[in-house]
């Protein structure tokens, strides 16, 4: 019926990086980093086969941020130069690397890792990538015109890391753009287009995921700010339904959001999330299986994905290990009840 799936980043094992933490250094380097990245990944595929989750991903295992694990290989970026800038429309400053001149991809940035991932599940796989406008959100700018030409620049760039990933069998890319959902007006202007450039040519399924961000304090700050209803997804859910991506991730599970929103995505399959990404709570089974029922009064079940929120980096292992198992049960329990 419907398949389950990860928004995103997993906990990195203590031994490989300091758990619960954002952007956190490797406690490996040089080979035994590589091995160490293999081995997290292994287990990540292991558990999320385990506990049902039908299209499996890496974790992100491999890098140690969801954007800038891909930068690090791009020429252009000066990463001593570092600039304090507004994230997501200054929800929050950070210290990021500079664009200092045209950026280039000099080789296969996850390919290796897809690579490796590929031959040992027989699960559908995702890989994530950054999408142009979230990158262009996460790294200042000293070269380029506008935001919008530095977009179209990286998504050239992602669209040759995706079609190297598509040839090594990867059955879904998803770009992540949490950045669409701070900066609404700019998805319909350029956004979308930079996603269409992103993934030209491209025959695997398409993903764009569009949540309200890790499970971090100032992501939860700026929750307690948006009112009764979250309502971000209205302004732009039109306009992504009739792009050429095949498949929208939102943020469902315990969130504000109005299920009704999923009614302006009648074209897409939709990847509803089901587990809270910001709560150490770990959901039922019987909690998640809830969840799905009042997304399909929007959605066949032929369009539903069940998925999380967000990746899951910041949490404590065990804890994410847990709502692996109650959104791959949940899930199951749903399907018998459709039956």
């Amino acid at each position: 019926m419907f398949k389950t799936t990860v928004a995103g980043s997993l906990p990195n094992p203590a031994w490989l990086a300091e758990p619960e933490k954002l952007w956190a250094a490797w406690q490996l380097a040089g080979d035994a980093l590589i091995e160490g990245q293999q081995d997290a990944a292994l287990a990540w595929i292991k558990t999320q086969e385990d506990a049902g989750i039908d299209i499996v991903s890496d974790g992100e295992q491999f890098r140690k941020h969801f954007v800038h694990g891909f930068l690090e290989s791009i020429e252009g970026i000066d990463w001593q130069k570092i600039t304090t800038m507004g994230i997501r429309d200054d929800r929050y400053d950070a210290q990021v690397p500079t664009v200092t001149s045209a950026v280039k991809r000099t080789g296969p940035v996850h390919s290796a890792s897809a690579k490796f991932c590929r031959e040992r599940t027989g699960h559908e796989m995702k890989m994530t990538l950054p999408g142009p406008m979230t990158i262009c959100d996460t790294i200042a700018n000293a070269h380029y015109d506008t935001r919008p030409d530095m977009a179209m620049a990286f998504a050239d760039l992602l669209n040759d890391e995706a079609k190297e990933l598509e040839a090594l069998g990867v059955d879904v890319i998803q770009f992540d753009e949490s950045a669409f959902n701070a900066f609404m007006s700019d998805v319909k202007e350029w956004g979308i287009e930079a996603l269409h450039r992103a993934t030209a040519g491209l025959k695997c399924k398409t993903a764009v995921h569009i949540c309200y961000g890790y499970g971090i304090q100032e992501n939860i700050d700026w929750k307690e700010t948006l009112g009764e209803e979250w309502r971000q997804y209205e302004e732009f859910f039109p306009a992504l339904n009739n792009s050429r991506i095949d498949q929208v991730s939102l943020e469902c599970a315990d969130s504000k959001v109005p299920l009704s929103m999923i009614g302006l995505l009648p074209d897409k399959e939709v990847l509803v999330g089901a587990i809270d990404v910001a709560s150490l709570e770990v959901e039922t089974p019987e909690k998640v299986a809830a969840t799905l029922p009042a997304a399909l009064e929007h959605v066949s079940t032929d369009q539903l994905v069940a998925c999380t929120n967000c990746g899951m980096a910041p949490l404590p292992r065990r804890v994410a290990e847990g709502k692996l198992k109650a959104l791959g049960a949940g899930a199951e329990i749903l399907r018998k009840e459709l039956a």
